[in-house]
C-alpha cells in the first residue's frame, strides 16, 4: 500500500498505517514533510523541541529531527514495538521526504482542509529542530 501524506493529520495517519501494518500490509508513504500537526504552531515546536532536547546525549530518550522518522516514531507508538507482532509490523514499513521514486499514492485519513483550527507542517518544525531539508 502507498500512502500519499500530503496535508494528512500527523495522529490520524499514524493510527490507520498502525493498523494496516498490524493487518500484515506493506506500507510506503511519500510527502512525509507534508504531513500537517493541530494546534498552536508555536506550541507543537515546543513540545517537538522539550522532546528532542529531554534525556542524555548518550543514553537517550532519542528523539527524530527529520520528518520522515518522526512519522516513524509515531507510528511506533501506537504498536507493540517490544513484542514480535510490532517488530515485524514496523519493518514493513517505510517513508520517505518527497517522491523520490514519483510513486502514486492514495489519502487514507483526514486532511488540513477538514481542521478548523490553527496547524503547521512538519517541514517548518523540521527545520526549527535543525534538519537540514532540500
Amino acid at each position: 500500500m502507498i500512502v500519499d501524506a500530503d496535508g494528512a493529520i500527523l495522529g490520524r495517519l499514524a493510527s490507520k498505517i498502525a493498523k494496516e501494518l498490524l493487518r500484515g500490509e506493506d506500507v510506503i508513504v511519500i510527502n512525509s514533510e507534508k504531513i500537517v500537526v493541530s494546534g498552536n504552531p508555536d506550541a507543537v515546536f515546543k513540545r517537538f523541541f522539550e522532546k528532542r532536547e529531554r534525556g542524555d546525549v548518550f543514553k537517550g530518550p532519542f528523539y527524530p529531527k527529520y520528518p520522515d522518522r518522526i512519522l516513524v516514531r509515531s507510528v511506533r507508538g501506537m504498536l507493540p514495538y517490544k513484542k514480535e507482532r510490532g517488530k515485524k509490523a514496523l519493518k514493513k514499513l517505510r517513508a520517505y521526504v518527497g517522491n523520490p521514486e514519483n510513486l502514486k499514492g492514495e489519502k487514507i485519513s483526514k486532511t488540513s482542509d477538514d481542521l478548523r483550527c490553527k496547524f503547521t507542517n512538519l517541514e517548518k518544525i523540521c527545520k526549527k529542530l535543525g534538519a537540514k531539508l532540500g
